[in-house]
């Protein structure tokens, strides 16, 4: 289990675009599960809706995508500060099944389908207890800055 201070070792984000704040299993070179805990204190809650509030969709595929970005990260055991990073290359076959909304825990997983030339795909999912909330297919490409 990595708990947020490892996280940050492994994601450069901060707040308030630091959206995994547990990992609770990780097996290099296959898969990754975490969460975010999703509170009314978000600050895009105040705009997208001030009297429904709802997780922007964009920002969900951002939670996954950076629980991808974490196991790319341990899997070639790289970390940012060696000057490595994984940018959001792509997205596939995204779809939205249910809305996230303050209260609810975002499970995130990510599963590794290929890895080529600095090229990750993979298949990940967001579920609210056990409801499937988002589904989708995310590239990323790893940089050396």
């Amino acid at each position: 289990m990595m708990k947020i201070e490892e996280i940050r070792e492994y994601l450069p984000h901060r707040y308030p675009f630091l959206l995994v704040d547990r990992v609770e299993s990780v097996t290099p070179g296959e898969s990754i599960r975490g969460f975010k805990n999703i509170t009314i204190n978000e600050p895009f809650f105040n705009g997208h809706f001030p009297n429904h509030a709802i997780m922007p969709g964009v920002l969900i595929v951002e939670a996954m995508a950076q629980i991808a970005g974490i196991l790319g990260f341990i899997t070639t055991g790289k970390k940012p500060s060696d000057g490595y990073t994984y940018y959001l290359a792509g997205t596939d076959d995204v779809r939205f099944k249910r809305p996230v909304v303050p209260g609810d825990r975002l499970q995130l997983e990510a599963r590794l389908i290929t890895s080529k030339r600095g090229i990750w795909k993979f298949e990940c999912h967001a579920r609210v207890e056990g409801e499937l909330a988002c589904v989708a297919e995310i590239l990323t490409a790893e940089r050396y800055l």
